[in-house]
């Protein structure tokens, strides 16, 4: 059974989503730069993509108007959002703090 978002957001852990598109240039330099990231943080985070193309009412209701956007959630809560690729250091750093 797989979870649903939600049932992923509302973890106590910090969850940083991608939202992306196939098309879109920056969505794949963000992707190796999210390995990395994970790499760092291993088990204290989730990293999920999400492709918007794919799951248009998901990406309206978090008003995704460009990609990538990059949100972290805590608990189901927005505690951080940015339009635009995400660098390594700022993204490790990032979910260190909300862990």
């Amino acid at each position: 059974m797989s979870k649903s978002f939600q049932d992923i957001i509302n973890q106590d852990k910090p969850v940083l989503v991608d939202f992306f598109a196939t098309w879109c240039g920056p969505c794949q330099m963000q992707a190796p730069i999210l390995s990395e990231v994970k790499d760092v943080v291993g088990e204290q985070a989730d990293i999920i993509k999400i492709d918007v193309d794919k799951n248009n009412a998901l990406a309206g209701q978090y008003a995704i108007r460009s990609v990538p956007t990059l949100v972290l959630f805590k608990n189901g809560e927005v505690v951080w959002r940015k339009s635009g690729v995400g660098q390594k250091e700022e993204l490790t750093a990032l979910i260190n703090q909300h862990v």
